[in-house]
């Protein structure tokens, strides 16, 4: 195998093992304690430590190796699951049922941040794509990375919920250091010619610091850079909402059981979706084909809660994971063509800080709107007299209309971003010969 398949592989196990150890630890905590608040403090906790540590992670990525930067994410997961463990082996056990008790919280959080450190990987790979595979193949090389992720995103989803099941957390976090200590020793193995230039005793180094001032001004200095990462921040904006109500919206048509398996099956979608990639590409406008992926699925999203359907809502979800790849891939196969190399981890870190900064700020919004607002105007208000005879009336449909309203501004928001300069000026960047990048290596 490349070296550029074995990081791959190397990644699926990392993610994985991390991935799970999040989900089981939402799945133990609301059997523990039966507390809805405390399961979305966990989910408000990973996003705001993800959108708090990535420009962080990224100035580790770029000043220092990219295979020392896993490695040392690995160790560092691996400490905070040992602390954990502690915690969760010597703490009473009658804490773990109480959502208000400290020692709950201790535990969530130092496992939240063994998950966090995994981020770093998240990272050093789109970097390491650039260093590794040919420019012409680097839209295919990040199809490979969009399809290990949802390989991961499927066997998460049913690993961790056998792990709880059967073993609770005690499991969970002893598979999780037993895994991790694997990832770590098969990277240890690998050999990666990262191609980074020897050091001239004449030239002062450059200091090993955040530096997101200089972060901001790479950026800036690229025409419809900034543009893109707002775009793809608003994106996630809107995608707060799907985190916020989409459980509440399909469990009012099926049962936890049946809505579980749906999720599994349709996340078969995004390996689709990243082998059609590494196969054919992205095309010669990796921008173009970004703006199209979202007009197509906000599109989708207008009509997939019209009425109330299962049918209609896994069709409009399966169309959504399939093209959701292709988005993340362009953007990536972008800032790999248009950023300067040595500045990429945190120009890649910046991007993931402002870009997941926008769905927890989201989720904490629509719950409360979607409550006092939609749904009363869906039950007994004036959009259940309006539209209520073919929409629907009740509180699924209030769900259902916020999902239709957030489809439509992103159609427009995405046909604004097709006609705008910003989207024509970095195109015409990215259609430029490289920026000096280094020669990359053989195909993988």
């Amino acid at each position: 195998m490349s070296p550029f398949h074995q990081i791959l592989g190397n990644n699926l196990v990392a993610n994985v093992t991390n991935f799970t150890v999040w989900f089981a630890l939402t799945f133990w905590v609301y059997l523990e304690t039966h507390s809805v608040f405390a399961t979305g403090m966990i989910a408000g906790v990973y996003l705001v430590f993800t959108a708090a540590f990535g420009i962080w992670f990224g100035s580790i990525v770029d000043h220092n190796s990219k295979k020392l930067a896993m490695l040392g994410s690995s160790v560092v997961s691996a400490i905070f699951y040992v602390l954990a463990l502690a915690v969760l082996l010597l703490a009473p056990a009658e804490s773990f049922t109480n959502p208000y008790d400290g020692f709950l919280w201790i535990f969530v959080f130092l496992v939240m941040l063994g998950v966090i450190a995994g981020n770093i990987r998240s990272i050093a790979l789109p970097t390491l794509v650039t260093v590794l595979i040919p420019e012409d193949r680097r839209d295919k090389a990040n199809g490979l990375v969009g399809m290990v992720g949802g390989i991961g995103f499927l066997t998460t989803s049913v690993i961790s919920g056998f792990l709880v099941a059967f073993g609770g957390m005690l499991a969970v976090m002893v598979l999780a250091l037993v895994f991790t200590a694997l990832a770590f020793a098969h990277l240890s193995f690998v050999t990666i010619d990262e191609g980074r230039a020897v050091p001239d005793p004449e030239t002062p180094a450059e200091p090993k610091r955040v530096d997101l001032k200089g972060t901001i001004k790479v950026i800036a200095a690229v025409p419809g850079l900034f543009a893109l990462i707002l775009f793809a921040t608003f994106n996630n904006f809107l995608g707060g909402i799907f985190m916020a109500l989409l459980d509440a919206y399909g469990l009012s048509l099926v049962s936890v059981e049946i809505w579980g398996l749906l999720f599994g099956v349709l996340s078969t979608a995004f390996i689709i979706s990243g082998l059609i990639i590494a196969k054919t590409g992205l095309g010669k406008k990796p921008l173009r084909t970004l703006l199209l992926v979202n007009l197509v699925s906000w599109s989708v999203c207008c009509v997939f809660t019209i009425q109330s359907s299962i049918w209609l809502l896994g069709a409009g979800m399966f169309v959504w994971m399939l093209l959701g790849p292709y988005a993340e891939a362009a953007e990536h196969t972008t800032l790999q063509k248009v950023v300067p190399p040595e500045r990429q981890g945190r120009v890649f870190g910046f991007a993931q800080s402002v870009e997941q900064s926008a769905s927890p700020l989201t989720a904490f919004l629509i719950g409360p709107l979607a409550e006092f607002v939609f749904i009363p105007f869906m039950t007994a208000g004036l959009g259940a007299e309006l539209i209520g005879g073919w929409f629907g009336t009740g509180q699924a449909r209030g769900i259902a209309l916020v999902f239709t309203l957030a489809g439509i501004v992103g159609v427009v928001i995405t046909i604004i971003a097709f006609r705008s300069k910003y989207y024509r000026q970095l195109s015409a960047v990215y259609a430029r010969p490289s920026m000096g990048a280094p020669e990359a290596a053989p195909a993988q």
